[in-house]
């Protein structure tokens, strides 16, 4: 089976520019296409491993990505998604976050020997003379149609703001400037950008004439059912020190009953037949293809030991009920309270809520047991003598859960 035909198979592929052309291309390695990533964090996340993944399919294929770093476009802010205005950051902060990214993303694609390419948009956008600009690419653009893109129309209703009414611009820039610059023929996106896409390949059309052949794939992602990379209000990254790699683990090993094929399908690279003998699997064969789905991305992250340790913590927890392996967190007495600490900072503490409200409504729900006892009240709070007298357990749900430790 070749690489198009796989990716159809596994559900990745939402919509595409021309599809026999890409099918050649792609299926006979001749596809150097790129997948932009907006540097707002310091870290890639559970909800890039789609684009990744795919990256490390499309170049053992052959074909050569190019990982767009988005040094200029993070400063304007994609609006695509989004119900407020991102955040801006400083040029100190976006450098440091590209930075962070291209040691992530080297686990992923080989940039050995030219096999991919890895650029940052700063590059020539923030050099970019704006009446030029708007001279040279201004007019290929119709506010008619712009306005009618998805990802704007979602955001007219809270206010759009002529910062972010030009990402779509930038975003397409960048695919006409990779396009003369490194031969780039196909640009690789969430569905979500699927307007930001077209607007691309119609400037290079338009541009540079109609035999310039350039293409956009679009990939199934979260606005299609696939919510990725949160958990208990928080993301989840591919930085150890940010995740660890247990709770990397136990987040896989969490997702949903209808979700674990689909995942297994679009971001693992265990045969396609393999994973399609499990769609008949339910009970406790349904928890087995969790674990096996948990297994195979923490080694994809954190490597196959990160990953077999964490395996054999969850099966010691859930079946021995060991605490040996158990992650932990530690208390002193700087999170004392009145000499005490409650349960709901201790849930805050070891990362099991967001906020303090959070935990509150955990517990009035029943969500929480320490030591396999439900906490029912909300001012519980215990000396540091206390916790380190036995093995202290606090679990919220039946899947989330920490060992509290004295420093």
């Amino acid at each position: 089976m070749q690489i198009y035909e796989e990716l159809k198979r596994r559900g990745l592929i939402a919509q595409v520019t021309d599809e026999e052309s890409i099918k050649e291309m792609v299926n006979n390695g001749k596809a150097t296409f790129y997948i932009g990533f907006d540097c707002t964090a310091d870290s890639l996340t559970a909800g890039h491993f789609m684009a990744l993944t795919l990256m490390k399919r499309l170049q053992e294929a052959g074909n050569k990505p190019i990982a767009l770093i988005g040094g200029g476009t993070t400063m304007i802010g994609d609006p695509s998604g989004k119900s407020d205005m991102r955040k801006m950051l400083t040029i100190e902060d976006i450098n440091h976050n590209a930075e962070c990214f291209k040691k992530q993303m080297e686990k992923f694609i080989d940039f050995s020997d030219g096999k991919a390419l890895l650029v940052n948009n700063a590059d020539w956008l923030l050099d970019l003379n704006y009446i030029e600009l708007l001279r040279e690419v201004g007019a290929c653009f119709s506010v008619n149609n712009m306005l009618r893109a998805e990802c704007y129309k979602q955001r007219m209703e809270r206010g759009l703001t002529f910062l972010e009414f030009n990402y779509m611009i930038m975003q397409s820039y960048d695919f006409y400037h990779m396009f003369k610059e490194y031969n780039c023929n196909m640009e690789f996106g969430g569905d979500d950008q699927w307007s930001n896409m077209l607007g691309g390949t119609e400037l290079i059309r338009r541009k540079l004439g109609k035999d310039a052949h350039a293409m956009t794939i679009t990939l199934l992602t979260d606005s299609q059912g696939m919510k990725m990379g949160k958990t208990a209000g928080n993301a989840v990254w591919l930085d150890p020190n940010k995740t660890s790699p247990f709770d990397f683990f136990q987040y896989w090993r969490n997702v949903g009953d209808a979700d674990v094929i689909k995942c297994l399908k679009m971001l693992t690279f265990l045969p396609i037949e393999e994973i399609e003998k499990m769609e008949s699997w339910e009970g406790s064969e349904l928890n087995k293809a969790k674990e096996i789905l948990a297994f195979e991305l923490t080694k994809l992250v954190h490597g196959e030991e990160e990953a077999t340790k964490s395996l054999e913590s969850a099966r010691a927890v859930f079946s021995v009920g060991s605490s040996e392996n158990m992650p932990t967190t530690e208390v002193s007495e700087e999170d004392l309270f009145n000499g005490k600490i409650d349960a709901i900072a201790i849930l805050v503490k070891a990362g099991l809520v967001a906020t303090r409200s959070e935990g509150r409504r955990a517990i009035e729900q029943g969500g929480v047991t320490i030591n396999e006892e439900k906490v029912t009240d909300i001012k519980l709070a215990f000396t540091l003598d206390e916790i380190a007298a036995k093995d202290f357990i606090i679990k919220r749900g039946k899947k989330n859960f920490r060992k509290i430790v004295v420093k």
